[in-house]
């Protein structure tokens, strides 16, 4: 095995030091006993019981919560029909056209397409509130889901999908039973793909969103037009500590499922 080369090394320690020092340097002045987020006076907890009573920012996570959830789940709905039609449905009138609507949005700017959904809107007569921001969220998080889905897709072996369907499952039946538990954990990354975009959006949830619909990254940002305080800190660390769990909690599951489904094969392959 080759050794690292200090150069490797030097450039691997300055990459994950640009990535990851500010990050640690937020966390530590999250328990900053001063106003100042520059002056360190202390070290205190006091900034996250003050975020946890300040009703604005948790009503603002509450709707954060509730449009990433309903707006990833349906992108992933969505998305994953999107990808079945493109990669099992073969060559079809207007084929082209409809994958380069699913993907667009992965190359469009998020204020022209912020823009466009507020215009679309206003001519509707829609009022903006929550299901605007779940609507528009939607909208640019279903390409992503389509794009992980798409992949695993592309290394089906549809002869299982056909045998089902030889032995008389209905079309629904044969992706419900066979094609949707083998193509699961691209299903779950793509949602958790989507509700980390949702979770993150500022630009598109600005135009279009409404009274009583602001979202936390429109609230942190409205708050640090202002000055940082050491409450946006607190809440950038408790947002930092979710996403950490959740991303380890959703290796653990993946690798687990691999470990399974590979001792399967083997058993599989032993009983042969």
């Amino acid at each position: 095995m080759k050794r690292l080369s200090w150069f490797n090394v030097t450039a691997l320690t300055l990459g994950f030091a640009f990535l990851y020092l500010p990050m640690v340097i937020l966390i530590v002045y999250s328990f900053n006993e001063s106003r100042l987020v520059t002056v360190w006076a202390g070290f205190s907890t006091k900034w996250y019981g003050e975020l946890l009573q300040d009703q604005e920012f948790l009503d603002a996570a509450w709707v954060t919560v509730q449009v990433a959830f309903l707006s990833s789940t349906i992108a992933t709905v969505l998305g994953t029909m999107a990808a079945h039609v493109i990669i099992n449905a073969g060559r079809f009138p207007g084929r082209t056209l409809f994958s380069g609507m699913i993907y667009a949005p992965l190359v469009m700017p998020e204020v022209i397409t912020g823009l466009s959904l507020l215009l679309l809107f206003i001519g509707l007569n829609i009022d903006r509130g929550i299901m605007t921001v779940v609507l528009a969220h939607t909208t640019f998080a279903m390409c992503y889901v389509s794009v992980v889905v798409s992949s695993r897709l592309a290394t089906f072996d549809t002869a299982l999908e056909e045998a089902a369907r030889d032995l008389g499952a209905t079309p629904f039946q044969a992706f419900r039973l066979v094609t949707l538990p083998i193509i699961l954990p691209a299903v779950i990354s793509g949602w958790l793909l989507a509700f980390t975009l949702s979770l993150d959006d500022l630009v598109i949830a600005s135009f279009t969103t409404g009274p009583g619909a602001t979202t936390l990254p429109i609230k942190i940002f409205s708050a640090v037009r202002l000055g940082v305080s050491p409450q946006i800190n607190a809440l950038s660390t408790l947002m930092i500590v979710v996403v950490t769990i959740g991303v380890i909690t959703a290796s653990l599951v993946t690798k687990r499922n691999a470990v399974r489904r590979a001792e399967e094969e083997r058993a599989g392959a032993a009983s042969a």
